[in-house]
């Protein structure tokens, strides 16, 4: 039950979730890149999902909805929030566990069914969820609707209710954590930006995941008792159903009140461990502390009022899309807050590309352009051009999915040394980092030329419509970059699993960081600190200060230690500092008076 080893269930577990994820897009995009050709090694991978070399139909809209429900929930959400919030909440605060380490590990328990679950639709008669990762009703609400639509349907529902399980423990356990277990001295400003955005992303998923549990335990009685709350005047097979009065887009409202807030309990915590990374190996203090945490806080509370601008295209009122678009908008500000201090951050650094900063710095690069193209969609008049194209996955996939990636990645190199104690190979992350990042943009760029042509998404064949096999051309450049990107994960994982057994030991602070987890023993201690947790007197960011002997002040050293770097300056602002250094110094005085003298 210990976190650590949870936080390391978590990373497996998503990692294997992600290489699953990875194939089943390499899959669909040979599709995508050869409409008309034929691989007989697909039927004898496949079997029936690929008759005669090809891809069947339903089977190309359940790779694509599983991949992105694999993505979306089990790698960028439990796969990082559930590695990092475990391993870093509890060492950064100064805390021996959890506040339930009990409760801790069934989130994993739940995590994991919840993904055999999923994966098990691969194995009934019909195949998996066909009907998209946003399972609108009437193909998830009517079993005989397609194929994807009966018992692989069922199973994602039953997965997805498992996993809101497991991240509503998850985040109850990390809000109850930061608010109650911090060590001596750590208060609320000197947290470590981690924290901060793991704690915001955990309120945001506690108080935005039940309404999809809601949303689904609806769509559970739609499919099996016959109710009608997304269902109306529906046909099938030329038979008048029995279903009236319900409105599919009712699920729409229920799935975007938790699906844009989704967004940003992905994007948070990668935002977080960048801020992190980057200051570390800029060796400077963090741009704007103040501002990164209420850009935070800004974002957390602004996500929940933006989820109408995915529904644009519903026939929704001009005034109220203007509201949502408003609202879209604004969200922009904190973001725009978060991008231009990471940058004041790098300016003028003594810059240390370790391959955790250059992910951490690829993040930024993709939070940028993915956001950029935000705006056009944020806007009602150009999204009911561009929605269902290809310019929306393009737009996600950047700013969401590549983002969010690198963000997690920073993290697993940066704490690898934390959680296995020993380190990766450095050689094998820079080719990693740049066949992956090189890689992305080549995959994902070009696809918003094809949304801004017009270019929709999910289609199995668009070949057949002349205007678009043009663009036949550019989906097989896209497909080869995206298989070069996905051969770069080799390379990470060979790196991954060979360092954890044969890597070179690391020593207890390898990258000279100011936070607390680095002050624990290498060897993992059930409670983290052989006797007292240490008390933290400074805030995390005390790099490269005028006057200091090292590069580096940990949190742990006291003020009246490092005179030598505590200007005058430092405490023009901050009245309270002050006066803990008159304390401390009385306290060290009186010490002194009262210790025998020396004969």
């Amino acid at each position: 039950m210990d976190h650590k080893m949870i936080a390391k269930q978590f990373l497996i577990t998503g990692i294997t979730m992600a290489v699953i994820a990875m194939i089943l897009s390499i899959l669909f995009r040979i599709q995508l890149a050869y409409p008309d050709k034929t691989f007989p090694l697909l039927t004898t991978l496949l079997g029936h999902f690929a008759p005669n070399g090809r891809i069947s139909t339903e089977f190309y809209l359940s790779l694509v909805t599983i991949h992105g429900t694999i993505m979306v929930f089990f790698v960028l959400t439990a796969g990082l929030s559930g590695t990092f919030a475990n391993l870093l909440i509890p060492l950064q605060i100064g805390a021996r566990d959890m506040a339930s380490p009990f409760m801790n590990m069934l989130s994993y328990w739940f995590f994991f069914m919840a993904s055999v679950v999923m994966l098990s639709s691969f194995f009934v008669q019909s195949g998996p969820a066909s009907g998209g990762w946003t399972i609108y009703p009437p193909l998830s609400a009517l079993p005989k609707a397609m194929p994807g639509s009966g018992m692989g349907m069922t199973l994602w529902l039953i997965s997805m209710v498992m996993f809101v399980a497991s991240s509503l423990m998850g985040g109850i356990n990390y809000v109850s954590t930061v608010l109650n277990m911090r060590t001596k001295g750590m208060d609320l400003w000197k947290m470590p930006l981690t924290i901060w955005a793991l704690f915001l992303t955990a309120i945001l998923g506690i108080l935005a995941f039940p309404v999809l549990v809601a949303g689904v335990v609806l769509l559970i009685f739609d499919r099996s008792f016959g109710t009608s709350f997304y269902l109306s005047d529906i046909v099938l097979n030329g038979v008048q159903q029995p279903y009236e009065g319900g409105s599919p887009i009712l699920f729409q409202h229920l799935f975007w009140f938790l699906g844009h807030p989704e967004v940003y309990i992905v994007i948070m915590p990668a935002m977080g461990i960048s801020s992190e990374v980057m200051s570390v190996n800029s060796r400077k203090p963090i741009f704007g502390y103040h501002a990164m945490v209420y850009s935070l806080i800004g974002i957390t509370v602004l996500s929940f009022i933006v989820w109408g601008h995915h529904m644009f295209v519903t026939g929704m009122n001009p005034f109220l899309g203007g509201v949502f678009m408003i609202t879209t908008l604004i969200i922009a500000v904190p973001s725009a807050v978060k991008t231009f201090n990471w940058l004041a951050t790098l300016w003028r650094g003594n810059i240390r590309f370790t391959p955790a900063m250059l992910f951490a710095i690829g993040m930024v690069s993709f939070f940028i352009s993915g956001g950029l193209t935000g705006i056009f969609l944020g806007n009602a008049a150009l999204d009911i051009n561009l929605h269902d194209t290809y310019f929306v996955v393009a737009h996600f996939h950047l700013v969401m999915g590549s983002a969010a990636i690198f963000g997690m990645l920073a993290g697993v190199y940066h704490w690898f040394p934390k959680m296995f104690g020993k380190l990766m190979d450095e050689k094998l992350g820079y080719l990693h980092f740049w066949l992956t990042f090189i890689g992305a943009y080549l995959v994902f760029f070009p696809m918003h030329f094809m949304g801004l042509d017009g270019v929709p998404r999910r289609y199995y064949a668009f070949t057949e419509f002349a205007s678009m096999q043009k663009w036949l051309t550019i989906n097989t450049f896209i497909t080869w970059a995206a298989i070069m990107a996905a051969l770069a994960q080799v390379a990470f994982i060979y790196n991954f699993i060979v360092s954890i057994f044969a890597g070179k030991k690391t020593t207890q602070n390898p990258w000279q960081s100011n936070t607390l987890e680095w002050t624990a023993p290498v060897e993992h201690l059930h409670g983290n600190w052989p006797g007292e947790i240490p008390t933290v007197y400074r805030w995390p960011y005390d790099y490269s200060k005028p006057g200091a002997e090292e590069d580096y002040i940990p949190q742990t050293v006291p003020f009246s230690q490092t005179m030598s770097s505590n200007l005058p300056h430092d405490f023009e602002d901050n009245p309270a500092g002050m006066d803990e250094l008159k304390k401390f110094n009385d306290k060290l005085k009186a010490n002194d008076s009262e210790s025998p003298k020396e004969s």
